[in-house]
């Protein structure tokens, strides 16, 4: 018993596979290769259980890998398929004649009920070993239960259905746990709901299924006779379930049949359903009753009935339900099993076809029952002596071929999405089938998606003269290109452009505008799109051709602007005289290069337009490049173009603050030539200084001399600083204007009383107006009355010159005294300078002996040393130590040439006379004659640099205030010597 199911042995009817063959490798149309390197397994995979039962096995019951079965009279085997090495057998004790007639086992594997021949009925839990009667189940042959799979666990079964041989309906529920001291049944209660029959009298029920589902949660009871199906739907109020189902049976049933019916009777019927994995709810059924098996669908929102699709299977002749009649069934997802007394068929609930069939040794025994877990989706048979189970191991590995076969197509693509190959073969009869039928659109997206030879599909529309579907199938194809096959790409672009043209072409000679329109734009989005940018781009010409070739301006004009060719799309424009489409595209892309390309051509017809667009692309045009094209059109242009030129110009100057030569001098030539009011007002904003001038001065003056300009030219002289040729030209103009030039070199008394002189003559002699030039006196403070009477011809009186010559001598007499007054007060200063240096001379202080130097804090009478009138003493030598680093550079070098001459003169007299004792606060003399007055001089230099002022009190301590008090070049050294 411990190696139930740890060995199994393959059906002696496991269906053998030959070795790889030819057959089996091969190249198909498609350009897959159908390769199986191994034999692959049958769809149903029996085995046997190593499992010699010591009593015959009576009934067998299955359900969420708990497997219970009757074995003999008395005894009940119990196994968890997890532990199958455990099994558990328990003996029911009975003693009198009964049978065990059926098993029931709830969805959870944990609530076992055991109905005998003798109307009683036996419970046992999964976790007790006490086998419990049924009290108020008993005098009921139980045929069906409807298990509660919402409410149902492990010790309450919830409310469920009992069926009994005799057509009543029970609701009755069993709890595992122990009842009170007066109720210690497991029964909770038992009461009858509804009753079945056929023909007017009472018939088993013989099946029973109890489901919720659909958007509503409305239950769905489904009951079997011997020849009828009912189906009771309603719906429990919220919160009632526990109370049973009694309400559904009682609810109207006018939207539902209550029944199926069918003639044939085979004494019993059963009914099996199929729930997918992800699912609560049944998906499909499949009832076997004695005219065949009707299958089909579950569909819980139709209100009119549960089922669907619902087909009959009618029994092959080798079924003869008189004498061999189907014992049971087994709904899988796309196959019905179904259990003769010596074999299993399988029939395909797709096509209706028998797929399989396996046939039992009479060793055996005769088959009794097949019975599916649905939990585990393992199907048992057992025999008298033996157990067998099925694997069903992808069931859908062909389900492909049948719905391709019946024309289903999404479903087959559906059940092979992950087999290329097989995937290739659907879309290519779906292709097929759809050519056949005239829907040649469809197929050519279907026969896009396969391997097919490109060039027989290609044929295949050209010769049914389809060639919207041939652009279609090209469309996908390309669509489906890697970027890396570069030429299928481009052999696909080129065709599809040639076929859209052709097209376009097609339904303008036809009229049809609103298709010609719909083609355009779905041509151009081809044109447009990014995917395929890179190939359009490298075969542009190919289809600048064919666009060219057909006359269609309009696309090849838009295909410009999507490749970004704007060169193309603006010489077209100007081509056909649209200047302003021209320049709209030259705006729009702002294109430097094309803006210097084009503009000549658009400056002689739109002017103003062409200079707002280059006012609106600012600096981001050469102003320089542009010249050329505004020259050309200048000379000999309209006045607009002119006027134009020269607004262009004035934003260059004034608004871009540009500053190059070549646009000032265009457009200083432009005023000189066509705007001369403006001319002077440039030249005088444009600055005074040369350094401020962006203007050649020399092309200026040339072209306001050329001009006959002279305002404008003494400017520009005057600018150049050629005072004497502007007063020159200036007085050919006005007197005034010249005045004012001749006032200009104001650093240059000479030049201006020469450029006066020149103004009085030609008062004087030109105009001959002595007023004038008495008003050239009082201008200039540097004429005289004597400078200018040469000028004058001798006939002239002195009357005119009365009052000049009269305020001249005023004036030199008035100098005289100012002259006079300045020397007295020379002379008082400097009686006044000799008193204060007597007085100095006799000034003296007081030093004491016990005096020290306020540098070094030695005693000040040792050595040569300097009294301050602050109070400060120093020696010298400290002095001059103080006093140097503050120096300027200048005089610290004059400082060490006086050291040096003090020295050489030291060493002169050294050598002729003895050395003299020294005066008290002063050096003695160092000799007498040349050498000793050299000797004070040099002294006397140094005492000025160094000795001037107190080194504390004075400006060197003032202007040293912002110097560290550690040189920064010796700051580390000073640093490490406090470490």
């Amino acid at each position: 018993m411990a190696s139930i199911l740890d060995e199994y042995e393959d059906s002696l009817n496991t269906r053998q596979h030959s070795r790889l063959s030819n057959a089996n490798i091969g190249i198909t149309h498609s350009g897959f290769v159908n390769v199986r390197l191994e034999e692959e397994k049958p769809i149903f995979n029996k085995q046997r259980i190593d499992f010699t039962p010591p009593e015959r096995i009576n009934h067998l019951a299955v359900c969420n890998n708990q497997l219970c079965m009757s074995l003999g009279k008395d005894t009940l085997l119990r196994i968890d398929l997890a532990k199958p090495d455990q099994p558990n057998q328990i003996e029911l004790g009975r003693k009198d004649e009964s049978k065990v007639h059926k098993l029931f086992l709830d969805p959870t594997g944990s609530h076992l009920l055991i109905c005998l021949s003798t109307s009683e009925c036996l419970y046992l839990n999964r976790n007790t070993q006490k086998v419990r009667s049924l009290s108020r189940w008993r005098g009921h042959l139980i045929e069906s239960v409807g298990w509660n799979k919402q409410l149902g666990n492990e010790t309450n079964t919830g409310p469920v259905l009992v069926g009994t041989s005799q057509g009543i309906i029970f609701e009755a529920e069993i709890s595992a746990t122990e009842g009170s001291l007066f109720n210690t049944n497991p029964d909770q209660y038992f009461r009858q709901v509804h009753s079945l029959e056929e023909d007017g009298k009472p018939a088993p029920v013989c099946c029973l299924e109890v489901e919720r589902g659909g958007s509503e949660n409305k239950y769905f009871i489904i009951a079997t006779t011997r020849k009828r199906l009912f189906q009771f739907v309603g719906k429990l109020a919220e919160g009632s379930e526990q109370q049973g189902f009694s309400s559904i049976f009682s609810q109207n049933q006018d939207l539902l049949p209550s029944f199926q019916e069918f003639p044939a009777n085979m004494g019993y019927s059963e009914i099996t359903f199929y729930t997918p994995k992800l699912r609560n709810s049944p998906k499909s059924f499949g009832w076997m009753m004695g005219n065949g098996v009707l299958y089909g669908q579950l569909d819980y929102v139709r209100p009119d009935s549960l089922l669907s699709d619902v087909q009959v299977w009618e029994y092959t002749p080798d079924i003869d339900i008189s004498l061999d009649k189907p014992i049971s069934i087994v709904l899988t997802q796309f196959h019905f099993l179904l259990l003769l007394h010596d074999r299993v068929k399988a029939i395909c609930t797709l096509n209706g076809q028998e797929v399989y069939e396996d046939v039992f040794p009479d060793k055996f025994g005769t088959l009794k029952k097949m019975i599916k877990d649905p939990v585990g989706g393992l199907v048992w048979i057992y025999t008298e002596r033996a157990v067998f189970r099925y694997h069903i191991q992808r069931e859908a590995r062909d389900v492909w071929q049948m719905y391709m076969s019946m024309t289903k197509f999404d479903l087959a693509k559906e059940y092979c999405r992950d087999r290329p190959e097989c995937m290739d073969m659907v879309l290519a009869k779906e292709a097929e089938h759809c050519f056949q039928n005239k829907r040649y659109i469809d197929s050519a997206k279907c026969y896009a998606l396969t391997q097919n030879y490109f060039e027989e599909i290609a044929l295949k529309f050209i010769e049914a003269k389809q060639e919207e579907a041939l652009k279609e199938f090209l469309l996908k194809k390309l669509n489906h290109l890697k970027q890396s096959e570069r030429t299928q790409i481009t052999l696909l672009v080129t065709w599809l452009a040639e076929l859209y043209l052709n097209s376009l072409g097609q339904l303008e000679s036809d009229g049809n505008s609103v298709i010609f329109q719909e083609t355009r734009e779905e041509f151009r989005e081809f044109l447009s799109s990014s995917k395929h940018k890179e190939c359009l781009y490298n075969n542009r010409t190919t289809i600048y051709d064919l666009l060219a070739s057909h006359g269609n301006v309009d696309d090849m004009v838009y295909f410009s602007v999507v490749m970004q060719d704007y060169e193309r799309v603006i010489s077209h424009y100007c081509q056909h005289d649209d200047y302003s489409a021209a320049l709209d595209v030259l705006s729009k892309h702002c294109n430097e290069k094309l803006f210097y390309k084009f503009s000549p051509v658009l400056m002689q017809h739109i002017p103003k337009k062409v200079v707002d667009a280059w006012i609106q692309m600012g600096k981001r045009l050469d102003p320089k490049k542009l010249i050329p094209a505004l020259m050309n059109y200048s000379q000999m242009g309209s006045t607009q173009q002119i006027s134009e030129t020269i607004r262009y110009m004035e934003f260059c100057v004034y608004e871009l603050t540009v500053t190059e030569e070549a646009i000032h001098n265009y457009l200083l030539s432009l005023y000189a030539k066509y705007k001369p009011d403006s001319l002077l007002w440039y030249l005088e904003q444009a600055g005074t200084h040369p350094s401020e001038i962006h203007y050649d001065l020399k092309y200026a003056l040339r072209l306001c001399a050329e001009n006959g300009y002279l305002q404008a030219c003494v400017l520009v002289y005057r600018i150049m600083e050629l005072y004497e040729e502007a007063v020159d030209l200036a007085l050919q103009v006005d007197v005034d204007l010249a005045k004012s030039c001749a006032d200009l070199p104001e650093d240059d008394e000479e030049l201006r009383k020469k450029l006066w002189l020149k103004i009085a003559r030609h008062v004087v002699q030109e105009e001959k107006d002595v007023k004038k030039a008495m008003n050239c006196l009082s201008s200039c403070n540097l004429l005289k009355i004597e400078d200018i009477l040469p000028f004058f011809p001798d006939f002239v009186t002195i009357d005119h010159f009365k009052e000049a010559i009269c305020s001249s001598l005023e004036e030199y007499n008035q100098h005289i005294e100012e002259l006079k007054q300045e020397m007295e007060e020379a002379t008082e200063s400097a009686k006044r300078i000799r008193e204060d240096i007597q007085e100095m001379r006799n000034k003296y202080g007081v030093v004491d002996s016990q005096e020290k130097c306020a540098s070094c804090d030695f005693p000040l009478l040792n050595r040569p040393f300097y009294l301050f009138l602050c109070g400060h003493m120093f020696h010298y030598d400290c002095l001059f130590q103080e006093v140097t680093p503050h120096l300027t550079p200048l005089k610290q070098s004059r400082l060490e040439e006086l050291q040096k001459k003090l020295a050489a003169t030291t060493q002169t007299s050294k050598s002729r006379h003895r050395p003299a004792p020294k005066d008290e606060g002063d050096t003695a003399s160092l000799g007498k004659g040349n050498a000793g007055t050299s000797r004070e001089q040099i002294k006397s230099d140094m005492d000025d640099i160094i000795a001037s002022e107190c080194v504390y009190c004075g400006e060197l301590m003032i202007k040293s205030i912002d110097k560290p008090f550690i040189d920064p070049k010796k700051f580390e050294e000073e640093k490490s010597s406090w470490l």
